[in-house]
C-alpha cells in the first residue's frame, strides 16, 4: 500500500526513534540517574556511560550502570529515577534544530510519521506538546505498547500494520546500533544518524541507505526501485 498524497519517488511512511535523533535528553537522564544513585548510597559514574545506555531498554541500562542485579532492586531504583523524570526530563528535553522543521516538511509532502522508541510514549508526548508539534507524528509507539522492545522489530511492525503499509514502504531513522539492527530485524530501510554517541563506523556495520549528521537527509532519500 502506497499513500495516494505522497510522491512515490520517496518513502510513503517514516519511523522515528526518539532520544538523540530527533531530540537531547542527555542532561535530562544523567542528571535523574545522578541523583538517583546518590539517593541509593551508589558511587558516582562519568556522564558518559549514562549516555552510552541512551536509547536501550532502561532496566538494561541500569544494570550497566549501576552493577545493580535483580528485579526487585532495578524496580526500586527506576520507581525513584522515575518520580526524578516527572520532574526534570522535559524541561531538559530539547530537539534538534532540524528536528521539527524536517517532520513538517515530512507531512507537507503527504508522509505518515510515528515515533518507534523504548521510552515511555507519554515522555515523548510531552515535548511535542510542550513546543505545540503534536501534529508533526500520527502516533507513537514507546515501551508500553509492544511485549518486546528493541531491536525486536516488533514496534516496527506494529507501526506498519496501524498505517496498512509493508516494510518496502518504510525508512526507520535512529542514532544506535539497536536501531539499526531493529530496521534490519524488520526489513525496512535504514538511515542513521550521528546526533549521539555511536559513531558512524559503528552505523555502518548495518544495512542503511544512509549515514549523516542531519535528519535533514530524510527528505533526499528516495525509495529503491520496486525489486530491489
Amino acid at each position: 500500500m502506497t499513500n495516494e498524497n505522497c510522491d512515490s519517488t520517496f518513502y510513503s511512511c517514516y519511523l522515528f526513534d526518539f532520544d538523540y535523533t530527533l531530540a537531547d535528553s542527555a542532561k535530562g537522564i544523567t542528571f535523574c540517574f545522578h541523583l538517583t544513585m546518590e539517593a541509593f548510597g551508589l558511587p558516582p559514574v562519568e556522564d558518559i556511560v549514562i549516555e552510552r545506555t541512551i536509547g536501550l531498554p532502561m532496566k538494561d541500562a541500569v544494570g550497566r550502570i549501576t552493577g545493580l542485579r535483580g528485579d526487585e532492586k532495578i524496580e526500586e531504583f527506576l520507581t525513584h529515577y522515575r518520580a526524578l523524570a516527572d520532574q526534570y526530563m522535559t524541561a531538559n528535553t530539547h530537539f534538534y534544530p532540524e528536528a521539527l522543521p524536517t517532520l513538517q516538511k515530512l507531512k507537507n509532502r503527504g508522509a505518515r510519521v510515528a515515533i518507534i522508541s523504548s521510552k515511555t510514549s507519554h515522555r515523548i508526548r510531552e515535548a511535542f506538546v510542550r513546543d505545540k508539534a503534536e501534529n508533526l507524528v500520527d502516533f507513537i509507539i514507546g515501551c508500553e505498547e509492544v511485549n518486546e522492545l528493541k531491536p525486536s522489530p516488533e514496534g516496527i511492525h506494529l507501526a506498519l500494520s496501524r498505517f496498512g503499509f509493508s516494510p518496502e514502504d518504510a525508512l526507520y531513522t535512529g542514532d544506535s546500533t539497536t536501531d539499526a539492527a531493529t530496521a534490519q530485524n524488520a526489513g525496512v530501510a535504514f538511515f542513521g544518524v550521528t546526533h549521539g554517541v555511536t559513531t558512524a563506523e559503528e552505523l555502518a556495520a548495518y544495512p542503511h541507505e544512509a549515514i549523516g549528521d542531519s535528519l535533514e537527509t530524510t527528505l533526499l532519500l528516495k525509495r529503491p526501485p520496486s525489486g530491489k
